[in-house]
């Protein structure tokens, strides 16, 4: 009897242990892992959709102009003044609003100061020195270069792009040929020659509030910066650690893009920027799907908002796209499953 009572014992201890064993990796495999530094209210950054996460070749080839068809604005809640997604492929506005404004933009000016220096053609290898002519004088905003740091032109404009640094582009402005001043009106001159007639640039930084352009506008600044490939590797470039040229002091960063990290997205070209006047911005060139879209922020409510706004774009673009082809197999007479 005894024997029996132990031997019903152990057979309901093994069953509990192996439900305590699904249990454990039933939660663990549906709660994502997120880096160090990727914590944020749910409302802000919104998790992608089991229909968002698919691979991008599970969805086969819709034009733009049949997915826009489709897709239903008033579905998508942006937390971001103006926005714009085009379909780069198809030269096609996906979504829009408030598209045509002019705008203050931040740091995203940077990205217009890089193709300035790019077409210049300057030494890259060149070493340039912080000088206190480089602080923000506007701002007042801090920066991990210290006056003295020495490093490359190359290693200066990964800083301006990457880590969104203020007194890496002031220095690049300040040794253009002609200074600040030259660099400022090629930037100006570019965005005539792009048909940019509503944007202006007023610093190499984005410091100035009168740094202004629009979201349609910028779509076209996106692609002319996309053409350059040291600008795509640098606005992507995740994290590094570089040299101080002159003490061998180690400046590590980030990337001001936290999305850069996430395996969920696929991003070509990329840039943040904020003052108050302009608030929290993100423009970005990605692949949706196999599908080549820039996405534009401007004015968005909060730091980390801009982030969950990009979530949402992509969810509402594949979810759409998903549906369309669901109907057209249901038409067709093909279990879509």
């Amino acid at each position: 009897m005894y024997q029996q009572i132990i031997n019903v014992f152990s057979h309901w201890q093994n069953v509990l242990g192996i439900l305590l064993v699904f249990a454990h990796t039933a939660v663990f495999a549906e709660t994502p892992a997120l880096a160090a530094d990727d914590s944020a209210a749910p409302s802000d950054i919104e998790p992608l959709s089991d229909t968002a996460s698919e691979p991008a070749n599970s969805l086969p080839y819709l034009s733009a102009s049949e997915l826009k068809h489709h897709l239903q604005p008033k579905d998508l809640f942006l937390r971001s003044s103006a926005a714009l997604v085009m379909d780069e492929r198809d030269n096609v506005a996906l979504y829009e609003r408030h598209a045509n404004k002019p705008r203050p933009i931040a740091s995203i000016t940077k990205l217009m100061t890089a193709m300035v220096i790019l077409d210049a053609q300057l030494p890259m290898d060149e070493a340039i020195t912080i000088t206190r002519d480089d602080r923000d004088k506007i701002r007042r905003s801090r920066s991990r270069l210290r006056f003295g740091t020495q490093l490359s032109r190359a290693d200066m404009l990964l800083m301006a792009l990457a880590a969104s640094e203020n007194r890496a582009a002031n220095a690049l402005g300040r040794t253009f040929p002609g200074g600040t001043k030259s660099l400022v009106r090629e930037m100006n001159a570019k965005a005539k020659q792009l048909g940019l007639i509503k944007s202006r640039f007023m610093d190499p930084a984005g410091l100035h509030e009168k740094n202004l352009s629009t979201a349609k506008e910028l779509a076209i600044l996106i692609e002319a910066a996309y053409q350059y490939p040291l600008i795509r590797e640098m606005t992507t470039t995740d994290r590094t650690i570089l040299s101080d040229l002159k003490t061998g002091r180690a400046i590590g960063f980030l990337n001001t893009n936290r999305l850069i990290r996430s395996e969920q997205w696929d991003i070509d070209l990329s840039k943040t920027g904020f003052i108050s006047e302009a608030g929290f911005c993100l423009v970005m060139r990605a692949n949706v799907a196999d599908r080549p879209v820039s996405i534009i922020l401007l004015n968005s409510w909060g730091k980390l908002s801009k982030y969950g706004d990009a979530n949402r774009i992509k969810t509402w673009l594949l979810q759409t796209e998903q549906k369309i082809l669901n109907l057209k197999n249901k038409v067709a007479g093909i279990d879509s499953f």
